[in-house]
């Protein structure tokens, strides 16, 4: 092994006994120079998922000095535990309702040293109706250990310290099949040492005319904390029009306050023949503040072709 080398090696299995029960796992080591011990990453999983009740329980270690080269490492030096269940009977003496859902979960994250640094505990309730649309509530209490100081938005920084928050989501998922459908939500409670009020709309889609959909999303945050208050709102628009069974249009549209930017995302698809396409692409980014604004800050265009040949 030479100098500045790296050597990534591990066995992984997925073993299914029944329809419903399925357990699996893998183990990882690295070879990195200078980085000697605690170079191990392993996780085990276990799922039992039938119709009425069932369970999941995972446990995932990522050594400090676990070294991928190749890359898809977002965290090292922890420890994580996640634990669910759910019971969902489906009453037969209420007609309107499909399905009830409870569930309840755990997860516990600890660094190398054993020390807590995120514990979630949560409890969720569901009601999906016949006509397919589903009523729920969430309930969260977390504990977070920041060690350093979080600049959660401009000139507003949440400083070290162990901090412990509640909070509860109600929401209104609409049926698929409805011409406008998606989830409705708000979110309410504590939010590390303050508050946070959220309203929100995601997996939307409208049918305008057969062939013509939108799909709109939005996110409001207020965020009230003794070192600042803000207002964070992400707003997102997907159009897509199909020109034909192969060929079709689509344009994401997207505004967001944090980021202060414009994105604006259009595709062309055409399938000429089956397995071969033509692709044509235009992207571009704007900035919302400024005397110029929105003034244009990324542009790409992009043309792809591919051809199968069958032999």
């Amino acid at each position: 092994m030479g100098e500045g080398s790296n050597e990534t090696y591990g066995v992984d299995a997925a073993f299914s006994l029944y329809d419903n029960f399925n357990f699996g796992g893998y183990w990882s080591r690295t070879s990195s120079p200078g980085l000697e011990g605690d170079d191990q990453s392993y996780q085990a999983q276990f799922n039992y998922n039938p119709d009425l009740y069932g369970f999941q329980i995972t446990h995932l270690l990522v050594g400090d000095n676990f070294n991928p080269e190749v890359g898809f490492l977002r965290r090292d030096d922890f420890r994580r535990t996640f634990a669910s269940a759910y019971f969902s009977p489906r009453p037969a003496s209420i007609q309107a309702v499909r399905q009830f859902s409870w569930q309840a979960n755990f997860n516990y994250i600890e660094n190398g040293a054993g020390i807590v640094e995120t514990r979630e505990a949560g409890a969720s309730f569901s009601t999906e109706f016949e006509t397919s649309d589903v009523f729920s509530v969430d309930v969260a209490s977390t504990y977070e250990l920041l060690e350093l100081p979080f600049e959660i938005h401009t000139d507003v920084t949440i400083p070290p310290g162990r901090y412990e928050f509640a909070d509860v989501t109600v929401g209104l998922l609409l049926g698929a099949q409805r011409r406008a459908n998606g989830r409705l939500s708000v979110q309410f409670g504590q939010f590390f040492d303050g508050d946070i009020r959220s309203l929100g709309l995601s997996s939307g889609r409208i049918e305008v005319l057969p062939q013509f959909s939108l799909e709109p999303s939005a996110s409001v945050n207020r965020v009230e904390l003794p070192q600042g208050s803000f207002t964070t709102t992400v707003l997102r628009t997907r159009a897509n029009y199909s020109l034909t069974p192969r060929m079709f249009v689509s344009g994401l549209f997207q505004y967001g306050s944090d980021t202060e930017t414009l994105s604006t995302n259009l595709r062309f698809r055409w399938e000429y023949s089956p397995g071969s396409e033509l692709f044509v692409v235009y992207t571009d980014e704007r900035t919302t503040v400024g005397p110029r604004s929105p003034a244009l800050e990324n542009r790409v265009f992009v043309v792809k072709f591919n051809r199968l040949l069958r032999f």
